[in-house]
């Protein structure tokens, strides 16, 4: 017998805390909740959507919709865990036709902030305001308000300190929601949408068509940039826009997916847009597209995570095939229409031959005396035309001196000669064999190296003949005005212009304004991602990503001369070996591995 006496050490979490756990998945950030609340509103048939934000939703976030509205008791009720009227039975949740369904969003959200609902029943006379903190109802009054609903959350993670300290800075924060705001606003062009930061206005967006709310939120410049893709199957109906391929992009930022209304991460469905571009990209480019998925909400399971962002379908093979060639044939079809131009070039404008004109019968002249194995005063040198040098600076560091004389960044004395080979690699002797070296690579690591050790007082820049306007999206804009110092400092002029415009007004040497738009993107692009680096800092982000974008490219033709001194340059630099990415910049072939 046990005379040891029995201790329970299972309990039953209170709501409260299984709140805040859930909260966790649905609410991770900022954005979590602005997701959360504009579907709601959305579900309520809001045709008008206003979200503000102060401090990039740390300390306020407001979503007013002009919807149906809710009942004393059900303004009340929405805030409890699983509380939702999208669904009744499991079986509902193969036939959804609403963005929300889990009954947990709001539960969640007013158990980590201080939220304030406002609302009224289209119709009533009189609404509703219940105040929550930390889960707990403070009060619920009778209120006079519009009709519709407003969700005030304040002071977001305010109970859960761990949470709120994880929290990136503002722009990181505020890229986020607008992230959010464009997956949500795409798709649902027909609500119009606003957003206000700070007392600022980013977005202001009319209920239109898909196109203009991708050139609402995206620039005007893509109304040209867009190809329509349009099919419709008993599977499928497909409706969006992808872009031309010579507007392709360095990175996958813009490229939307949609069923059924809903935002999706699909890897299989992204694949086959992708395929569609297939020859018609240069390497490592990618299509823009804002693609919607129509679907019978039986054949789609969305209840995978809380986010709603992952699905799975019944016939995602057939998806894919139905969506490639639905992208392919938009591509063909537009590309290959003609332009009639009524302006004809005079070159173009021959007489008409007089009657009884017969035209000379061609002949051939050769010289009968041609020898081919004679050598004569005349014979024919061809000459090509190669690009100018890559634009220099002083560097004034010295080869880095090695323990061991066959180490392979120690060149040989003299002027070795080079060839280039493939148009990528140069091949040069070298005391320990031949060494290869990728020219991209190398010339990434010269401008890294120069860009790090070079401020504003040794760069040389150029002005532009012509100012450059680069526009962004708001969020972009307050990290690109961050930048500004920086890149004055390597060498750009960059002023702003009010709003999201910006005019560059000179470059460093070696970068031209053609392409400028693309390169700050590209430029933003890289920062961000290396914000969620630890141990990369601003400077090493900016100088490898100028670096990458202004050395020369795989396919350029450089002269005997240019290759010498990019050899040169390469074995000055201390870390000749790799890339500002860690990428191998040369290759050693020993003499006895040429033997064989």
């Amino acid at each position: 017998m046990n005379t040891e006496e029995e201790v329970d050490i299972i309990n039953i979490l209170p709501d409260s805390v299984a709140n805040q756990i859930a909260a966790g998945e649905v609410v991770d950030r900022p954005a979590g909740a602005v997701k959360e609340l504009l579907e709601n509103a959305m579900d309520a048939g809001a045709t008008q959507i206003d979200l503000v934000l102060k401090d990039a939703g740390r300390t306020l976030i407001q979503v007013t919709d002009n919807g149906c509205g809710m009942s004393d008791s059900d303004a009340r009720l929405c805030f409890e865990r699983h509380a939702t009227s999208k669904i009744h039975r499991a079986d509902d949740l193969f036939a959804i036709h609403t963005m929300g369904f889990r009954g947990e969003a709001l539960a969640s959200i007013a158990a980590i902030a201080q939220v304030e609902l406002r609302t009224r029943q289209t119709g009533a006379d009189l609404g509703t305001q219940v105040l929550i903190e930390g889960a707990h109802i403070v009060s619920q009054q009778p209120a006079a308000c519009p009709e519709g609903t407003t969700m005030t959350v304040k002071n977001l993670f305010f109970n859960v300190p761990a949470r709120r300290n994880f929290l990136k800075k503002d722009t990181v924060e505020l890229s986020h929601i607008e992230e959010t705001f464009r997956r949500i606003t795409l798709i649902h062009h027909d609500i119009g949408f606003s957003m206000s930061h700070n007392g600022k206005v980013l977005y202001e967006l009319a209920a239109g068509s898909l196109l203009q709310r991708i050139c609402g939120l995206f620039g005007q410049q893509y109304k040209e940039r867009m190809y329509a893709v349009d099919e419709e199957t008993d599977i499928v109906k497909i409706r969006g826009f992808a872009s031309r391929p010579e507007f392709s992009r360095k990175t996958r930022g813009e490229q939307y997916l949609f069923v059924n209304g809903r935002f999706i991460k699909h890897p299989m469905l992204s694949a086959a847009v992708e395929k569609a571009y297939a020859d018609l990209l240069p390497e490592r480019s990618y299509p823009s597209y804002f693609i919607g998925l129509q679907v019978d909400p039986s054949r789609i399971d969305v209840n995978i995570h809380p986010t709603k962002t992952e699905v799975k379908f019944v016939d995602d093979h057939a998806l894919f095939a139905i969506l490639r060639a639905a992208v392919k044939r938009a591509i063909g079809q537009f590309s290959l229409a003609t332009e009639l131009s009524f302006d004809t070039p005079d070159e173009f404008n021959i007489a008409p031959a007089p009657a009884g004109y017969v035209p000379p019968e061609p002949k051939i002249s050769y010289n009968a005396d041609y020898n081919p194995f004679k050598a004569t005063g005349s014979q024919t040198h061809l000459k090509m035309e190669m690009p100018a040098a890559p634009a220099r600076h002083a560097d004034v560091r010295q080869p880095m001196e090695l323990p061991e004389p066959e180490a392979p960044v120690h060149p040989t004395g003299g002027t070795a000669s080079c060839m280039q080979l493939q148009g990528r690699y140069i091949a040069t002797p070298i005391s320990s064999g031949l060494a290869l070296i990728d020219q991209q690579r190398a010339h990434e690591r010269i401008l890294y190296d120069r860009l790090m050790g070079n401020r504003q007082a040794t760069v040389s820049r150029q002005t532009l003949l012509f100012p450059v306007q680069c526009r962004f999206s708001a969020a972009d804009a307050e990290l690109f005005a961050e930048l500004l110092p920086d890149l004055k400092d390597y060498g750009f002029e960059v002023d702003a212009m009010g709003g999201c415009t910006f005019v560059a007004t000179a470059t460093p040497a070696g970068v031209t304004e053609n392409g400028m738009q693309e390169l700050f993107d590209q430029l933003l692009a890289d920062y961000k991602g290396a914000s969620m680096q630890k141990h990369t800092s601003r400077s090493q982000s900016l100088c490898a990503s100028l670096a990458r974008q202004m050395a020369i490219k795989p396919g350029q033709q450089l002269t005997q001369e240019e290759m010498q001194q990019l050899v040169a340059d390469l074995f000055a630099c201390p870390m000749a070996e790799l890339s500002p990415s860690g990428k191998r910049t040369i290759t050693i072939v020993k003499p006895e591995e040429l033997l064989h």
